[in-house]
């Protein structure tokens, strides 16, 4: 084909379309694709190999480049524009059906409404008239029962599947059920979908509808693997599959999920799942429970499960038009929160919870397997390729089966040492030994044959579970104890590996290094690298680094009821999709702040509650302040492989390490409660000799070289001007004269901005905190500071340790000078900052 392209701006001397025979297109698009935008000595040397460009100047070429190159952006933003087109028809689709069910909601609560006002008037007026026999009679259909007994035939299971169906529909389309809009969710074409939870209803429900780019067919083979998706799912056995005269089948499933803590027993399900096509040639996968009501196949009850129920609930699947599928989900269940201690029943009385664990991770599984396989040549950065996907449900599941400790897996629980804080299970199965294959090939060979998990839980107040969870992952030093490591790896004569605290014999640096994220950045898969670690005490002078796998989920602290995890574990250098995997950590579950405090008249907009004030981080204090009890429950478990003769002293030993957690994670939690920080004594340093030395230096410094007070003192001593430094509203910090400076000591907000704490503060660099620009205008101002004792920065912005940006109008540096008039530190204020 002929191809052409004119003078203008191409330069042509003769003013004429240039037309290029199919042998010179298929040259210049050979070159294109290897070379979209060639140089100029490129495109002459194109000239040169090939002869039948020849009678063709150079400059015709770069125009022919430029044509092709604006044809391929037109191209590509036409696609773009058709998927957008396709995505937001499926939408308003999708908001005018919701939009339809939600008027005829509200024409039924009108309706209600008028009909129960009618009926107060009648039993006033029956009242009266002594009586009631119309009101008795109104009632009696509701004695009838809804569910007649049925039989285990085929044709039995058949009415009870049709029933499901219905029932489930009339939840996913219509009025069944009372929805409200799920807190903080905004629907949108690129959100995770329309999401509502359940008011006033039996059991707790959550419902959504989303748009994913798979086939029905596809989505339907995800969502029915539900272990693959659903972390909370231990096992699902279908032991009966009977196809149905209509093309569908009825399937007998058993599933059993987890106990999210060590505080409740698992929850187990006899189920029916019916799977059909509908006339509209939508799919449509419906669950519900079998139970004695129903006369269907019994299954006995298990030991350490409570036997739960699933009303009707399931997926509606539609294909849309070019491609893709329209999905509503909804899940409905009643976990016997009768069954746990009354500090938990939140827990298995909230939809939101059910909502995050359940409806939005299918959603989520959903998009992302639909962007894998969108964009299967992109590069696994920033992606969760189905490799890392496994890597992380492997860490996920392992922590489960530790936390649950399942006899059929092998665990048996042994003698406490008196105090019930800490329980202790070993495993010396074969089968969980060959699994985990302890061997690692990174200079710590495993030894051992036992498996040992000590876990325990405990309650927190006034921390967010993001907060917290985010602290540690990026303090490890805060709360894993350099001495217990040592001493547990000499007595269990076990490798660094196997202690999941990473700390043995301290280690000189940990870096985080990003492996993969889900779309939406809610969980982070992540390799630690633990730096310059000594083996053991008696091997000092010999380090290594050590790697460990971690799992990071539920850091954003703006998510309302969802559960932050850090999990991880020791994996050797060649981070192998089968290395074995021992794995540890911590896992928040919010309580009060997950209660059902919604209603159909409440606006459930939760921005006015995390609002970022002009000074500071105000998000927790504004949950505090609105009335929120920030109560969480914390889970930890920790596994350990050692020899088996040493069961007593790694027990033992065990029980210290875990107890020494709970107590840093306790010192930490209250360091960041938003109100006790303040007073518990824990960030202050008031008291101590050394801080009201270097208050004084400070202050003093400060008018030496400014000429004017820091601090207006209410009251004279050295209390007093460390009080007033420590309250001072601007953040004040002093780092280190080291060639890389670090942080000595902060104020209250010095702190705050750099959420840390005082222990932590040592670990953090005066280069971690600045940006490119801030670290070029130090670098020129620090020989001023230096000679001349200060310096004033112009604003700009900093990192917090946990990575947030924090913005400042203007910042102080000065000399800070001891008794002797020698340099000890530089202290920095960093004036009206605010996070971004």
């Amino acid at each position: 084909m002929a191809m052409s392209c004119k003078d203008g701006k191409g330069g042509m001397d003769n003013g004429k379309y240039v037309r290029y025979t199919p042998e010179q297109v298929e040259a210049l698009e050979r070159l294109y694709h290897e070379c979209p935008k060639p140089s100029s000595l490129r495109r002459q040397q194109l000239i040169r190999e090939c002869p039948i460009l020849s009678n063709i100047e150079p400059k015709q070429i770069k125009v022919w480049f430029q044509n092709r190159r604006c044809r391929e952006k037109q191209r590509k933003e036409a696609s773009r524009l058709q998927t957008v087109n396709r995505k937001l028809t499926a939408m308003n689709k999708l908001l005018m059906e919701e939009n339809d069910r939600l008027q005829k909601q509200v024409s039924q609560l009108v309706y209600e409404n008028g009909y129960f006002r009618q009926q107060t008037q009648k039993v006033g007026l029956a009242s009266k008239d002594t009586s009631s026999e119309s009101v008795v009679t109104s009632g009696q259909h509701h004695l009838t029962p809804r569910h007649p007994p049925r039989d285990a035939s085929p044709a039995g299971l058949l009415s009870i599947a049709e029933e499901t169906l219905a029932e489930f529909l009339s939840k996913a389309t219509g009025t069944a059920v009372e929805w409200v809009q799920m807190p903080g969710m905004k629907p949108g074409p690129d959100s995770i979908g329309i999401v509502a939870i359940s008011h006033g209803c039996t059991g707790v429900a959550a419902r959504a509808c989303g748009l994913v780019g798979l086939e029905p067919s596809r989505v339907a083979e995800i969502l029915k693997d539900r272990p693959s998706w659903f972390r909370d799912c231990r096992a699902v056995d279908v032991l009966n599959v009977l196809p149905t005269a209509n093309g569908g089948t009825i399937e007998l499933l058993y599933l059993q999920l987890y106990a999210p803590t060590t505080l409740a027993p698992a929850r187990d399900f006899w189920l029916l799942r019916y799977t059909s096509v509908m006339k509209d040639g939508s799919l449509v996968v419906c669950e519900r429970s079998l139970n004695n009501t129903q006369n269907g196949p019994s299954m006995p009850p298990v030991p350490n499960f409570v036997r739960a129920e699933m009303l009707p609930s399931g997926y509606l699947i539609r294909p849309c038009e070019g491609g893709g599928s329209m999905i509503h989900i909804v899940d409905h269940i009643d976990l016997e929160p009768w069954s746990v201690p009354e500090v938990l029943r939140p827990l298995y009385e909230s939809s939101t919870v059910l909502a995050h664990k359940t409806t939005m991770a299918a959603l989520r599984q959903l998009r992302q397997i639909a962007q894998e396989v969108s964009q299967p040549n992109v590069s696994n950065w920033g992606r969760r390729p189905a490799a890392l996907r496994t890597l992380s449900q492997r860490l996920s599941r392992g922590f489960n089966e530790a936390l649950n400790g399942f006899t059929d897996e092998g665990w048996s629980t042994i003698g406490n040492d008196g105090v019930d804080d800490v329980t202790v299970l070993v495993n010396s199965s074969p089968d969980k030994l060959m699994a985990l294959n302890l061997t690692y090939t990174n200079g710590f060979p495993a030894v051992g044959h036992t498996i040992l998990c000590a876990k325990a839980s405990m309650l927190l107040q006034n921390v967010l579970p993001a907060v917290l969870v985010r602290f540690l992952r990026e303090h490890r030093s805060e709360w894993a104890d350099n001495n217990l490591d040592a001493y547990l790896a000499a007595a269990a004569k076990i490798s660094p590996c196997s202690l999941p605290g990473g700390r043995i014999g301290g280690f000189s640096n940990q870096v985080i290094l990003p492996l993969a994220h889900t779309v939406e950045h809610e969980e982070l898969l992540e390799v630690i690298k633990l730096e310059g670690v000594i083996s053991c005490p008696e091997d000092a002078m010999i380090s290594r680094d050590m790697f460990l796998l971690q799992l990071c989920c539920g850091m954003d602290e703006n998510a309302v009821g969802t559960c932050a995890e850090l999990i991880f574990a020791p994996i050797d250098a060649s981070f192998a999709e089968d290395a074995p995997l021992l794995p540890s950590g911590f896992r928040i579950i919010p309580l009060d702040s997950v209660k059902e405090a919604s209603s159909p008249n409440r606006t459930l907009d939760l921005a006015s509650a995390l609002e970022v004030g002009g000074s500071g981080n105000k998000s927790s204090a504004d949950h505090s302040a609105s009335g929120v009890n920030l109560r969480s429950v914390m889970t930890i478990a920790f596994q350990f492989a050692f020899e088996t003769l040493m069961q007593d002293s790694v027990a033992s030993m065990a029980r210290q390490y875990v107890r020494s957690i709970i107590s840093s994670v306790q010192r930490v939690a209250l360091a960041l409660s938003p109100h006790l920080g303040s007073q518990s004594g824990l960030r202050s340093p008031l008291g101590s000799p050394e801080a009201h030395t270097l208050a004084r230096w400070i202050c003093q410094s400060y008018r030496c070289f400014l000429g004017v007070e820091l601090l207006k003192c209410s009251g004279e001593g050295s209390d007093a001007v460390l009080k007033s430094l420590w309250h001072h509203s601007d953040a004040i910090m002093c780092c280190s004269l080291k060639a890389l400076p670090v942080f000595t000591f902060a104020n209250q907000a010095g702190l705050d901005m750099l959420e840390t704490t005082l222990v932590a503060l040592q670990d953090i660099t005066l280069e971690k905190i600045l940006d490119d620009h801030g670290r070029k205008a130090l670098c020129s101002e620090f020989p001023q500071i230096l000679q001349q004792g200060f310096a004033c920065l112009q604003g700009g912005i900093c990192m917090s340790s946990m990575g947030r940006p924090v913005s400042y109008e203007r910042a102080v540096a000065w000399k800070v000078l001891n008794e002797d008039d020698n340099a000890h530190c530089i202290c920095f204020m960093f004036i009206n900052w605010s996070f971004v």
